[in-house]
């Protein structure tokens, strides 16, 4: 795998203005694919969910899914779109082994949602700033199936022995949402892209037409990223008004991470600026992204519209939503993501920074469902934004990937409320919950964590702390009732931080005064 060069982020930003694009693909959560009766469920064993029409078999005809048309309408009115008095389907021709038909059924110039937006929200140095994403469209389409390709060292097609086909998921219901260019966004660029795709995945699971998992493949990024040369404008000199001429643009496939969307952003401005700075020119190609490396490599040489052969579906009629079926959606529309964060920061008494962090971490909807599961509020925040954020960021995952469970950390505080942990204690619980050890009352149980309430065993572990440091006592005996700390660290050191440190307290106290 060749390295590219790469100018600096701040180098690339001093001679070249960023254009991105995002194309994200989601894949709706009904019970059937697109054009057929096939279950549309993950992780089945290969081609046992295919049949004549998804397997693309001679004289097998399609019927559209009504509740796909459904989710993308709904989709679309939530994204602000208009939604199509009457769209048709598309046949897009490109040969893929993974595409049975040897085309793709999709929609190409009559979109069932166009021309909307969605403002997203990113940190600004004086608080939260908007950055309004214009969309162009989101169309119906379906998914192509999957290649594993075995034998190589990287799993891609190179260097591999051979190649199977799983057609699974061939044929499972997707909207493809794409933006119109981003532009003007320049150093804030990966974030922006990074806040779009994460507040448009927020959007779509709660209007539940998908499960949205980025590793599971259920919501994939496409980025395109172009530059082109800075426009500087003199001081006092008016903006110009024509519009910005474009660079020519590649195409990072299938980003499947937040981070990894961010990450593709700066890499691919760093390595167009290097290209276009040593004289050179940009190939309009497709990029895989690499998530071990943090680099991009060349995939094919990218197709334009025209490439593709367009031609209307002749297998199926079009689609033609009453009006009286679009306002009905309409009304189904749950509370949008960034009115519900305000209510919820109202709700929970969080300061704007507190709720900026949760929600910069990716922990919102975690928050959410702890509180729900009975932690406080603040203690939910605690957990997440502390000791998960920490250990996903040391283990390189988003923190949803560590393994536990919003209900597993409100048992943990609920032991940690009821005084059978304290925080040092309940760090080891996550520990377990990680490793997979069981629920957090098998944790404490089988480790032993529970902490220890017993006089007896406290006024033992408290006369020896007393015994060993005399001195300490004198003070307290003299009524300097600080040095207790000393004491108190002793015994929990002394019990393997398990003792309960309030009655600890009290037992010396009643000792010494």
């Amino acid at each position: 795998m060749s390295t590219d060069t790469l100018l600096t982020f701040e180098e690339s930003l001093e001679k070249f203005d960023p254009a991105m694009g995002l194309e994200v693909h989601v894949e709706l959560n009904t019970n059937t694919k697109m054009f057929c009766g096939c279950p549309a469920v993950f992780g089945g064993e290969p081609n046992t969910q295919v049949c004549p029409t998804c397997l693309g078999l001679p004289g097998a005809m399609p019927v559209v899914n009504a509740k796909a048309v459904e989710s993308a309408m709904r989709i679309g009115l939530a994204l602000n779109c208009e939604i199509a008095e009457w769209c048709r389907f598309a046949r897009k021709n490109y040969f893929y082994p993974d595409m049975p038909k040897n085309f793709q059924t999709s929609q190409y110039d009559e979109p069932i949602a166009f021309e909307g937006y969605l403002d997203v929200e990113i940190d600004g140095e004086n608080g939260p700033e908007i950055w309004r994403v214009d969309i162009e469209r989101a169309h119906m389409e379906e998914d192509t199936g999957k290649s594993l390709h075995v034998g190589g060292a990287t799993g891609r097609i190179h260097g591999a022995d051979h190649s199977l086909v799983d057609y699974n998921r061939a044929g499972i219901p997707l909207i493809e949402i794409v933006t119109k260019p981003i532009l003007g966004s320049r150093e804030k660029a990966p974030e922006v892209a990074k806040a779009y795709v994460a507040q448009l995945r927020e959007l779509i699971v709660a209007l539940g037409v998908s499960d949205a998992r980025m590793d599971q493949g259920s919501i994939r990024a496409d980025v395109n990223l172009s530059l082109s040369p800075r426009a500087v404008v003199e001081e006092g000199a008016p903006a110009p008004v024509s519009k910005p001429v474009l660079g020519t643009r590649t195409e990072t496939k299938n980003v499947n991470s937040l981070r990894s969307v961010e990450r593709a952003v700066r890499y691919e401005m760093q390595r167009h600026a290097a290209i276009l700075d040593g004289g050179g020119s940009i190939l309009q190609e497709t990029r895989h992204w690499h998530e071990d490396t943090g680099i991009t490599t060349s995939g094919r040489p990218k197709s334009d519209a025209d490439d593709y052969r367009y031609f209307p579906e002749p297998d199926l009629v079009p689609v033609a939503p009453s009006r009286e079926w679009v306002e009905e959606l309409r009304g189904t529309l749950p509370e949008l993501p960034r009115e519900k964060r305000a209510r919820l920061q109202k709700d929970w008494g969080f300061s704007d920074l507190e709720m900026r962090d949760t929600i910069g971490a990716g922990a919102l909807g975690l928050v959410e469902e702890t509180i729900a599961a009975g932690a406080a509020p603040q203690s939910a925040r605690k957990w997440w934004l502390s000791e998960m954020a920490r250990r996903a960021n040391d283990s390189g995952q988003e923190i949803s990937e560590l393994g536990v469970t919003p209900a597993d950390v409100a048992a943990v505080q609920a032991l940690v409320d009821a005084g059978s942990l304290n925080d040092k204690l309940a760090r080891q619980v996550f520990d377990g919950l990680i490793a997979g050890e069981g629920t957090p009352d098998e944790i404490v149980a089988s480790r032993g964590l529970a902490i220890v309430s017993d006089d007896g065993a406290l006024s033992a572990a408290v006369d020896k702390a007393i015994a060993e440091n005399p001195g300490v006592a004198d003070k307290i005996r003299d009524g300097k009732v600080a040095a207790a700390g000393a004491l108190i660290g002793a015994v929990m050191k002394e019990m393997r931080g398990q003792a309960d440190a309030a009655r600890v307290r009290e037992l010396i106290l009643e000792k010494l005064t």
